[in-house]
């Protein structure tokens, strides 16, 4: 198996330390289509900062969180040996040695009392806010959580992802105290952080898209593809990294590119298949909506000719179920509506043709 290097994004980091460099002043999101490359791109940059910042990286992706101490657990890195009453002192201790870390460092005897209390979000923020503040003698903190959409219905006396807002406008905008990235593919999460009110001039967003013709072709001619081999991918896949890196492992590339989107558009098949026997629901803002069918497939017909297609030319039941079936992408900024992927492109135009 070949091993697949970083390849470039150096207008996105570029955009990235021009923020660093300034006082923080705003949550930064940093979004884009499934897998192309938002945790890599991140996980690349984190370790080649300089000394100057003091990076924490908490990645939700996978885990489990029903309540506030699945949460905690993830949020703080645990320092089983650390036994310090004082956060200032705990902090000048471990500055010196503090790299890039999975978690907020904190001693297992101040978690444990966090844990305790009643009101655990004022204990957090506390400790964390102190924490930063001694850190920030020294070094500038970057908090960053990857996937943050994981916790978005989570309610802890009331919904746990405002009080997180809250906490990181302080962070930000009022105390300039840390820089704070949230990343996530959700674009319905997306759409909902953008047209929240409180986050209004509160914030700014970073689209990490798949990679551009000219970045695609370049990345292909590294890992020895032919002409018509690069033609090939970009028909199939565009610039989405991860089918890229695929594609890059096998001899018999076309057979391969024909087989993942004969594959999605079986997915796809079956979806539509489900929901016109079936029947579907879903469920947005806490109200449960019926899907129908019919305007389903009216949704994906509108791709037969067009790669992008307008915000409101889709119904609200329609667009939240293909979006969380990880079919179409919403750019909330732009207010378009895409497919995922050039080979969800592809395979819904197949989809459609046969519907």
């Amino acid at each position: 198996m070949k091993r697949i290097a970083f390849h470039d994004r150096e207008r996105e980091t570029d955009e990235i330390m021009k923020l660093l460099d300034a006082e923080p002043s705003l949550i930064t999101f940093i979004y884009g289509p499934i897998n192309s490359g938002k945790t890599t791109m991140v996980s690349h940059l984190i370790k080649g900062l300089p000394d100057d910042y003091a990076p924490f990286y908490v990645n939700l992706r996978g885990r489990f969180i029903a309540d506030y101490e699945d949460f905690l657990n993830v949020l703080f890195e645990i320092d089983e040996e650390g036994r310090v009453d004082n956060v200032t002192e705990y902090a000048k201790s471990i500055l010196k040695d503090l790299g890039a870390v999975s978690g907020i460092p904190i001693p297992i005897n101040l978690f444990e009392r966090i844990f305790e209390k009643k009101d655990k979000s004022k204990d957090m923020f506390k400790y964390i806010e102190q924490f930063f503040v001694e850190i920030s003698k020294k070094r500038t903190p970057i908090l960053i959580i990857d996937e943050l959409q994981v916790i978005g219905d989570l309610e802890v006396d009331d919904l746990l992802i405002y009080k997180l807002f809250n906490f990181f406008i302080r962070l930000t905008k009022e105390m300039h105290l840390a820089h704070v990235f949230a990343v996530t593919s959700d674009s319905l999460f997306i759409e909902r952080v953008y047209n929240e009110a409180m986050l209004e001039g509160r914030c700014r967003y970073l689209m990490v898209d798949d990679f551009d013709r000219e970045t695609t072709s370049a990345f292909l001619e590294e890992h020895g593809f032919t002409d018509a081999e690069t033609s090939m991918a970009w028909d199939y896949f565009g610039g989405k990294p991860v089918y890229l890196i695929e594609l890059a492992n096998y001899e018999k590339k076309v057979a391969k590119a024909e087989e993942l989107l004969l594959l999605r558009t079986g997915e796809i098949e079956t979806i539509l298949k489900r929901i016109n026997e079936l029947g579907g629901e879903i469920i947005i803002e806490d109200i449960k909506y019926s899907v129908s069918y019919e305007k389903l497939v009216g949704a994906l017909k509108k791709f037969v000719d067009r790669e992008a297609i307008d915000m409101n030319e889709v119904d609200e039941i329609s667009k939240a179920f293909l979006v969380k079936k990880n079919t179409l992408f919403i750019d909330p900024l732009k207010k378009l509506i895409k497919p995922q992927s050039r080979l969800n492109l592809l395979a819904i135009r197949e989809v459609v043709r046969n519907a």
